[in-house]
């Protein structure tokens, strides 16, 4: 009974639905979820997985979390939708109140997606170098290995040749890059490589903080997101921080930026958000740059509108989620992880197929020498237990947050799994 509809369900996938990043129908069957509950996917063929991936860094309090279930069933009852034109509500507002308070910044945005909150920090910032009397400064600065998001404006600020989207260049707009940051404490020449980008053309800098994600997974350090806040404080341009999957504890502190000890002028929040049930976004800035932008140079407003922009189901799930955090739990959890992630991931810093291991927080990364077979390495994962998604060199986990140290281990033998399912 379970194999056939398994055999149903994943042929009528392959043949009906297009995946992400990759080709139409996939090189690899699909494994149909039935259900979900705290670190655990049910798959409808039996088998249970712990939810290695935080279901691409969302899930953080795990799956159907009963306060945040309870936050979306009573809001469903009183209003799934209306339009945020001219109209507002409760959720949005607390929200908005919530963010706006953890953060030290003063307006929210609210988007569909992290990678629309990204187009919308782009257009903030040119708008606002126009509305301050710099139309000439229409370009932003990023370093190389970032990834912003799929749409044309994040697409644009991904690294340019090892991302995802060199398919499109000279059809998106050009941006400037330095090279990409480096890991360690050594970074002056960087800085002033960085420093010497900075031209009558620069509206703002973008990275991602301490973090890059499906870049390439690297780490840098928080003092490097401090000096890109004082380059950008010295030559008047905005520092643009794309937080959407190191916010809210992942890396041990409630923002990447908090570590570094700094605040952004425009922040991207995104994933964890709403605890992984469901997209929704946001974008938050200061009163200086809504001043700007609402001037008669700056345009006057911010000509952007999603459909579903403020959605009120969406706004009570993500209140329900940030208060997780605002409760704490986390800050215990989180270091827990990271200390067991660096003692089950260490043996495999001795394999000969692996350049390199990396913990920060509750991420786990191993850096192979060469491409990983993708096949291979996630039946291996799946064979023990675990939902991983490697891609490139990598292999990588984000346990949610309440993984218990029996979760946690189980990862670490998985990850472990997976590189023994490559070839040496």
């Amino acid at each position: 009974m379970f194999n056939s509809r398994v055999d149903e369900l994943q042929d009528l996938d392959s043949r009906l639905i297009w995946h992400p990043y990759s080709p139409a129908p996939g090189a690899m069957s699909n494994l149909p979820v039935a259900s979900t509950s705290g670190v655990y996917l049910q798959l409808h063929d039996g088998r249970t997985l712990i939810d290695g991936m935080s279901s691409w860094w969302a899930a953080a309090h795990g799956h159907s979390h009963p306060k945040i279930v309870a936050a979306a069933k009573q809001q469903i009852d009183a209003m799934s939708h209306v339009m945020f034109g001219g109209l507002t509500h409760e959720p949005a507002v607390r929200l908005a109140e919530t963010l706006t308070r953890l953060t030290g910044l003063d307006k929210v945005f609210y988007s569909d997606s992290g990678s629309v909150a990204v187009e919308v920090a782009v257009k903030m910032a040119l708008q606002y170098q126009r509305g301050i009397g710099h139309p000439e400064r229409n370009k932003l600065l990023t370093w190389r290995g970032g990834y912003h998001g799929d749409t044309f404006a994040p697409m644009s600020v991904c690294d340019p040749e090892g991302g995802m989207h060199s398919l499109w260049r000279g059809v998106i707009a050009e941006q400037k890059f330095v090279s990409a940051p480096p890991s360690g404490s050594d970074f002056g020449d960087f800085v002033a490589e960085l420093e010497a980008a900075i031209d009558d053309s620069i509206a703002a800098i973008i990275i991602e903080p301490m973090v890059q994600g499906a870049g390439g997974m690297r780490f840098h350090s928080p003092a490097l997101v401090a000096e890109v806040r004082r380059l950008c404080t010295k030559y008047g341009i905005l520092f643009i921080a794309d937080e959407i999957a190191t916010g809210f504890g992942r890396t041990g502190a409630l923002f990447a930026c908090e570590t570094a000890g700094v605040n952004p002028d425009i922040m991207c929040l995104g994933k964890a958000l709403t605890g992984g049930f469901m997209t929704f976004a946001a974008t938050l800035t200061t009163d200086a740059v809504a001043e700007a932008i609402s001037s008669p140079a700056g345009g006057g407003a911010l000509m952007h509108g999603p459909t579903f922009m403020g959605n009120p189901l969406a706004c009570a799930v993500a209140s329900a989620a940030v208060s997780l955090i605002e409760e704490g739990q986390w800050r215990e959890q989180v270091p827990r992880i990271e200390t067991e992630l660096k003692a089950g991931l260490k043996p495999l810093t001795e394999d000969p197929r692996v350049q390199d291991v990396r913990v920060l927080g509750a991420i786990g990364v191993v850096e192979m020498k060469r491409p990983v077979d993708m096949k291979a390495t996630t039946d291996a994962a799946v064979a023990g237990g675990v939902w991983l998604r490697p891609f490139g060199k990598l292999i990588y986990c984000m346990p949610p947050f309440i993984s218990t140290s029996e979760n946690v281990a189980q990862i670490c033998r998985a990850v472990r799994a997976s590189v023994e399912a490559n070839e040496e």
